[in-house]
């Protein structure tokens, strides 16, 4: 912790949280939003569906690569920088997706704002355990899912709308305003919580040093796909929207929000059962009970597929539930990821995010386009990513016992 932490922020904790929940959302807010105008703006720039996929891919691979440097940057030359240096760069590729005019500076320009925005996300973990003992920052990083999840549950009811009744580029506009308005909030209002003995030398030697011996720790890395992979699950889903709801439910644009909504209340749920059991529960009985619910969802979504005809009623439920249990123990396991390395918070944050996102990217461009087109195979796809994560749980739990 930094030993000032207790002078740095004066306003009420929830108040912090919220702050840094609004950095977080800048990612899935930017996914979302435009999920929507999918088949619209393939039809106005003349782009191919597969075209149109690539515009994820190209996202999120710019938000894994990216995702590798933030935080290592952010134990350098402090959080703050970074994370300003990152919403404008943001806001910029906003205003370049808002311009494009063809699917080549449409990927280009969607690379460049996943590149920019995980900064405000990785930076936010290490900011929590700069200011937070342990049990205290569970709460807070509940909370910061709590606030984080009104963005995404909001963001296709107005990519919808915008889409309807102006038009694509209105989305990205809107998205430009959005970086404007957080940077000048971060930039008077986000304290600077790393502190002067803390800063980490900024070279290559030491870099690559920092980064081997996270990737060697086998710890690590097993955390780490503990908590990211499992979330493909529901993004697997996020990720298939366009067909999952468009086709198979047969749902309009206007309709999207649905699948949002209800998956974005699971998470809010699930972070609040995590904030409430903090300092309560053993952290590994919290995680063990995420992973139950995510087991009995995934089988039951799988046995409905088999055996019911598909209906949003039961399918759309099922996925929020599962998003209830991945969001109950993710907290604890973000946690324990960032302290392996308690004196490169920053560098661990991003690892984490790095091999989150790789996943993520490659769930975009490889595994959803095979399988969103039955929803058996997305219901089975679902629960062998969830059994990924338990998979490495199961493994790391009696070495960190020992």
């Amino acid at each position: 912790m930094n030993p000032q932490a207790s002078t740095l922020w004066p306003h009420p904790r929830w108040a912090l949280a919220a702050l840094l929940a609004t950095l977080g959302m800048l990612g899935p807010f930017s996914i979302d939003t435009y999920l929507p105008a999918f088949t619209g703006i393939a039809a106005s720039i003349g782009a191919t569906p597969v075209e149109m996929q690539q515009t994820l891919s190209a996202y999120l691979l710019g938000f894994a690569a990216m995702n590798l440097f933030h935080g290592a940057l952010a134990d350098s030359f402090g959080r703050k920088p970074v994370v300003l240096a990152g919403v404008a760069m943001f806001t910029l590729a906003s205003v370049g997706c808002a311009l494009s005019n063809s699917i080549g500076w449409l990927v280009a320009f969607r690379a460049l704002q996943g590149m920019s925005a995980g900064a405000g996300m990785v930076v936010s973990r290490a900011i929590i355990r700069d200011m937070y003992p342990t049990d205290e920052a569970q709460k807070v990083m509940s909370q910061v899912t709590i606030f984080f999840g009104i963005a995404p549950a909001i963001a296709p009811m107005i990519g919808g709308f915008l889409f309807v009744y102006a038009d694509w580029h209105s989305i990205f506009w809107f998205l430009a305003f959005i970086g404007v308005s957080l940077w000048l909030a971060i930039w008077r209002l986000l304290p600077e919580t790393l502190h002067v003995d803390q800063v980490q030398p900024f070279g290559v030697k030491p870099l690559m040093r920092g980064y081997r011996e996270m990737i060697s720790n086998p710890t690590f890395a097993a955390l780490a796909f503990a908590s990211g992979i499992p979330f493909n699950g529901v993004f697997l889903y996020v990720l298939s929207a366009p067909v999952f709801l468009g086709e198979h439910l047969k749902f309009a644009p206007q309709q999207f929000f649905w699948l949002f909504l209800l998956t974005i209340i699971g998470i809010m749920g699930g972070a609040w059962v995590s904030g409430r059991l903090a300092g309560k529960l053993p952290p590994h009985r919290q995680i063990r009970r995420g992973f139950r619910i995510m087991v009995a969802v995934s089988l039951a979504n799988v046995a409905a597929n088999l055996w019911l005809p598909l209906h949003a009623w039961w399918a759309i439920p099922l996925i929020a539930l599962f998003a209830f249990g991945w969001a109950m123990m993710v907290p604890v396991v973000t946690l324990m990821v960032l302290d392996q390395a308690p004196d490169r918070r920053g560098m661990a944050s991003s690892l984490q995010a790095c091999l989150g996102s790789v996943a993520n990217a490659l769930v975009a461009g490889v595994i959803a386009p095979l399988v969103m087109h039955s929803a058996l195979l997305l219901a089975c796809t679902s629960m062998g990513l969830m059994l990924i994560g338990i998979s490495a749980w199961l493994w790391v739990r009696p070495r960190l016992a020992r």
